[in-house]
C-alpha cells in the first residue's frame, strides 16, 4: 500500500513539475514575442510608418450601465472627447435602481424622443429613448427593463446606426486616440470581425493634470497605494502583453475583454448576438464568432491591438475582488463547456487545439492543478518522499523567473506609452512583482477554486462591486 501511495505521489509531482515548466516556457515565449511586437510598433510610430488616413469607419460606442451613477458621467465625457471624426455614443441603462439615467439627462439636457428601433436581436423591452440636442457627437440614452449586460448590449446593437460597434464598461475611460487605434486592424484587413484592446488599471493614472480639456492627452502615472490594486496592475500588464499577443499571431484569441472591444455588427447579428444566460458574455461572443465563421467557411480574423488603451477600475477590496474573479471563472467554465465541440476538431484549426488547450489547462483548471500540486508536494515533503529543499528552491526559482517576466511586461508598457514614473514606483513595481508571483497567484487560485465549489448557487449571480469617481479612485 505504501509503495502504491509513493508511486501516486511521484506521478502527481512529476505532472505538476512538467505543468509549471511548460507554463514557464509559454510565459517566456509570449512575453518575448509581445515585447518584440511592441518594439516594432513603437519603431513604426517613431519613423512615421503607420497607416494614416483622412477617412474613418463609422463606429457606434455602446455603454451598458446598471447602477453606475458614480462613474457614468466621467465615462461619457471621455467618450465625447475622442479624436475621431465619425462615431456615436449609446448608453444603455439596464433597469438601474439609482440615478444613472437622471445624471446623464440633467448634465447633457437630454430630451425624450420617439425613435423606432428594429429588433435584429431579441432583447428586453426598451422603455424610453433620449437624445442630447446640439451635441458634436450623437449621444443616445436607452432605458430598458433589466436583462443583464448581454441583453443590454443586444439592445444597443439594435439601436446602433453604424456598421461597427465598440463596447466599453461604464467604469472605464478611453485615451484620446484609443478609437483610432482599435480600428487600425479593420483598416488593414476587411476580413477582421472583432478587435480587442489593452485594459490597464485606472487607479494608476490621473488625466489632464495641467488643466481641463485636451481630450485626455496628458496623464500622470503612479502605482496605487492600495496593495490589491497594485497586484492587479502587474497581473493585467503581464496578461495583456503575453498571451493576447501570442495568440493573436495565429488568430487564436478566445477572449476580447468586455471592457473594450470592437465588432462588426452584421457578423454579430448573424451569429445571434450576445448570450444572456452566461456570466462571461464577452468570451462567449468571441467563441461564437469563431464557430460561426468556421462553420460557414467565411474568411475572418479576430485581432488584438495593444496600442488601443482603455483604463478600467480594478477592485480595491478583497470582497470585491472575490466577486469579480469568481464571476470571471464561472463565465470561463460556461464558455469552455458550451464550445467543447471545438476541441481538437480540424476545421477549427489552432483555435480548437492550442487556444482551447491553453484556456482549459492554464486558465480553467489551473487552480485545481496548482492547489493539488502544492498539497501533494507538501505531503510528500512531510513524509520524506520528496526532497523538501529541492522543491522549495524550485518554487522560489519559478516565482523569481515569473516575476522577472512580469516586470519586463510592466516596463515594456511604460516605455511604449512614453509614461514617466518615479524611482519609488520603480522599486515598488519590482517588489510587487515578487509578491504577486510568490503569494498573490495562490490567493487567485483559491478564489477561482471557489467558483467550482459554489457553481450551482452562483452560476447566474453577477454580484455588485463598489464604484468610485475616477478622480477619487487612486
Amino acid at each position: 500500500m505504501s509503495q502504491l501511495v509513493f508511486q501516486i505521489l511521484r506521478v502527481v509531482e512529476a505532472f505538476f513539475l512538467l505543468y509549471l515548466l511548460l507554463y514557464a516556457s509559454y510565459l517566456f515565449l509570449s512575453v518575448a514575442m509581445g515585447a518584440w511586437r511592441l518594439y516594432r510598433l513603437d519603431r513604426m510610430r517613431t519613423i512615421k510608418n503607420e497607416l494614416k488616413h483622412d477617412f474613418y469607419f463609422p463606429v457606434s460606442i455602446l455603454v451598458p450601465a446598471h447602477n453606475e451613477e458614480v462613474t457614468i458621467l466621467d465615462n461619457v465625457k471621455s467618450l465625447l472627447e475622442l479624436e475621431y471624426q465619425l462615431y456615436e455614443v449609446i448608453v444603455i441603462d439596464d433597469g438601474s435602481s439609482d440615478d444613472t439615467s437622471r445624471a446623464l439627462i440633467d448634465h447633457f439636457h437630454m430630451k425624450e424622443v420617439s425613435r423606432p428601433i428594429r429588433l435584429s436581436i431579441p432583447c428586453k423591452p426598451i422603455q424610453a429613448v433620449y437624445e442630447a440636442p446640439d451635441a458634436r457627437v450623437r449621444l443616445t440614452l436607452l432605458r430598458k427593463e433589466n436583462g443583464g449586460k448581454g441583453d443590454a448590449l443586444n439592445a444597443g446593437i439594435n439601436a446602433a446606426q453604424y456598421p461597427y460597434f465598440l463596447c466599453i464598461d461604464a467604469d472605464s475611460v478611453l485615451q484620446w486616440d484609443s478609437l483610432e487605434r482599435i480600428v487600425q486592424p479593420v483598416m488593414e484587413d476587411d476580413s477582421v470581425v472583432a478587435v480587442g484592446g489593452l485594459i490597464r488599471v485606472a487607479q494608476c493614472i490621473q488625466f489632464n493634470p495641467e488643466g481641463e480639456g485636451g481630450a485626455h492627452r496628458k496623464l500622470s502615472y503612479h502605482l496605487p497605494w492600495n496593495f490589491l490594486t497594485s497586484m492587479q496592475v502587474m497581473e493585467y500588464d503581464r496578461s495583456f502583453l503575453a498571451s493576447r499577443i501570442l495568440l493573436d499571431g495565429f488568430n487564436g484569441n478566445l477572449i476580447i475583454s468586455g471592457a473594450f472591444g470592437l465588432f462588426k455588427k452584421s457578423v454579430v447579428i448573424a451569429a445571434g448576438g450576445y448570450a444572456t444566460d452566461v456570466l462571461g458574455e464577452d468570451m462567449e461572443l468571441v467563441a461564437k464568432l469563431h464557430a460561426y465563421c468556421r462553420n460557414n467557411m467565411e474568411r475572418y480574423s479576430i485581432r488584438y491591438e495593444p496600442n488601443a488603451v482603455c483604463w478600467s477600475q480594478a477592485p480595491s477590496t478583497l470582497p470585491d475582488l472575490f466577486k469579480q474573479r469568481r464571476r470571471w471563472h464561472i463565465g470561463l467554465f460556461q464558455c469552455i463547456t458550451r464550445y467543447r465541440f471545438m476541441f481538437l476538431k480540424s476545421r477549427f484549426g489552432m483555435v480548437g487545439t492550442a487556444s482551447y488547450l491553453y484556456y482549459l489547462l492554464y486558465e480553467l483548471y489551473s487552480p485545481i492543478i496548482e492547489v493539488i500540486g502544492l498539497a501533494v508536494s507538501a505531503a510528500a515533503a512531510l513524509t520524506g518522499l520528496l526532497n523538501a529543499g529541492f522543491m522549495l528552491q524550485f518554487y522560489l526559482l519559478f516565482a523569481i523567473y515569473s516575476a522577472i517576466l512580469t516586470i519586463t511586461a510592466f516596463f515594456q508598457r511604460i516605455y511604449t506609452q512614453n509614461i514617466h514614473i518615479s524611482r519609488g514606483d520603480v522599486l515598488r513595481a519590482c517588489i510587487m512583482c515578487l509578491i504577486e508571483n510568490i503569494f498573490f497567484r495562490f490567493v487567485f487560485d483559491f478564489i477561482r477554486l471557489n467558483a467550482f465549489i459554489g457553481y450551482r448557487k452562483n452560476k447566474g449571480t453577477w454580484g455588485t462591486i463598489k464604484r468610485v469617481r475616477h478622480s477619487d479612485a487612486r
